[in-house]
């Protein structure tokens, strides 16, 4: 990527347009990420978010737990919110790439905020799981929408060639909120009951709301200058350009293997702490806070490791590392290693995603951006409904170990598939050096 570093550079030619700071000379002068109060704005805001979708984490399975005891009804309304996720992303990035999407965001966090503050008011009657498949599927539905606008948004705040770092920056402070998050949660639950944690996540959709209000996207005078097609016409060209590209294809096909593995993961690993281990939900709670510190490493790791060796390298050995902890965790017999182990997947979680997340940004023309991305989540998330209930129902029929070790078997078998598609030599610091013009009068 023009001026950027060596392993960020687009492993594509002709797609993308990049843009870069003010230039003098051959020189590119860019304004640090620090100092950038739009981005410190947006950046604040989206934490906060984190912070209350991190209660949310830990307080839904929790629930639904204390109300029924079954692991496969957490299973169940995790597959049912995340059937409403891809459905909404099937046509997400069409009202992305159409609309404001400053706008869009702050609507979806007004809706989710009146909405998940309805679940703690309906809960003082008390437990009131139909309540959950109702708000919860409309509240991911909601949620994809906002995620997608926010991915689209990421390079209308910063240039092109600071994605990976804005998207690393991001991420590092979401994990440190997902640290205190869930331990605060374990001990709000412990103590008042886990709607009440859901009244903290409500607070702060209002609080993201607020502090997108104070800021402004950049002019998209590309995305106004394209002539609006047909609904079903504009998502799929989206998937076309995705499809087109090599390394986004492969990364779609082998992406939908590991969420099939893994989406149910989060209900089994509480099952598993609270069932075989004899947890607390303050033990459950402290150990996914502390295990989040893993999504903080990937987030600093992230950036160098791509530089230094290439996407290719940073994400196939992202799905290695997350495969062999998964395995971990159900072998592992006390709460410390297990802990360890879930810090070590979320590492190998946050360097894949935002490595994968980063590639899309820098090799789609805005215009197409939340469609595409609308695409890639509708596309592979499309298996993580049904691979949901399975994990949850085998955890219960055959025990949490045994789910685990192979899940974990199956993303092994994901990184080693990597090793036979464009993804290998994806953003390889070598190509990356071949790729560069030759300077002036050579």
């Amino acid at each position: 990527m023009g001026g950027g570093p060596a392993g960020d550079r687009p492993i594509t030619g002709g797609t993308a347009r990049y843009r870069s700071g003010m230039t003098r000379g051959t020189r590119t002068i860019h304004r640090s990420l620090w100092r950038d109060r739009a981005f410190g704005t947006y950046w604040l805001a989206q934490s906060l978010s984190a912070a209350g979708d991190a209660f949310a984490f830990l307080a839904v399975p929790l629930l639904v737990l204390h109300a029924t005891g079954s692991v496969a009804q957490m299973g169940l309304l995790t597959a049912v919110a995340g059937a409403a996720a891809v459905g909404a992303g099937v046509f997400g990035g069409v009202l992305v790439d159409r609309y404001d999407r400053r706008t869009l965001m702050i609507i979806v966090d007004v809706v989710r905020f009146v909405l998940y503050g309805l679940i703690p008011l309906a809960w003082l009657a008390g437990p009131q799981v139909w309540l959950l498949f109702v708000v919860l599927p409309i509240c991911e539905a909601a949620g994809m929408l906002f995620q997608i606008a926010a991915v689209a948004a990421v390079p209308t705040l910063v240039d092109r060639d600071r994605i990976t770092e804005a998207n690393a920056r991001l991420q590092a402070t979401f994990a440190l909120a997902a640290v205190g998050g869930p331990l605060l949660a374990g001990v709000v639950s412990a103590r008042v009951g886990p709607s009440a944690a859901l009244a903290v996540n409500a607070v702060s959709f209002a609080l993201s709301a607020g502090g997108l209000w104070l800021i402004r996207f950049r002019s998209r005078a590309e995305a106004a200058a394209v002539r609006r097609e047909k609904p079903l016409a504009e998502f799929l060209a989206g998937a076309r350009f995705l499809w087109r590209e090599p390394v986004l294809r492969a990364l779609t096909v082998l992406l939908s293997v590991f969420i099939f593995l893994t989406y149910g993961f989060t209900d089994v690993l509480v099952y598993h702490l609270k069932h075989d281990l004899g947890g607390t939900d303050g033990t459950v709670g402290a150990v996914l806070g502390l295990a989040a510190l893993g999504t903080v490493a990937g987030a600093l790791l992230v950036a160098p490791l791509r530089r230094r060796r290439g996407f290719g390298t940073a994400w196939i050995g992202a799905q290695l590392v997350c495969g062999l902890a998964l395995a971990g965790v159900g072998l592992a017999g006390s709460v410390p290693a297990v802990t360890v182990l879930t810090a070590v997947y979320l590492c190998g979680v946050s360097v894949g995603g935002i490595s994968s997340m980063s590639l899309r940004q820098e090799i789609t023309p805005d215009h197409l951006l939340g469609r595409v991305t609308s695409a890639f989540w509708s596309t592979h998330y499309a298996l993580g409904p049904a691979g949901a209930a399975m994990l949850t129902w085998a955890a219960g029929r055959f025990g949490a170990t045994a789910v685990t070790v192979l899940a974990g078997a199956g993303c092994v078998l994901v990184a080693l598939g990597g090793l036979f598609t464009p993804i290998r030599g994806a953003g390889s610091p070598r190509a990356a050096r071949q790729a560069q013009p030759a300077p002036a009068g050579i």
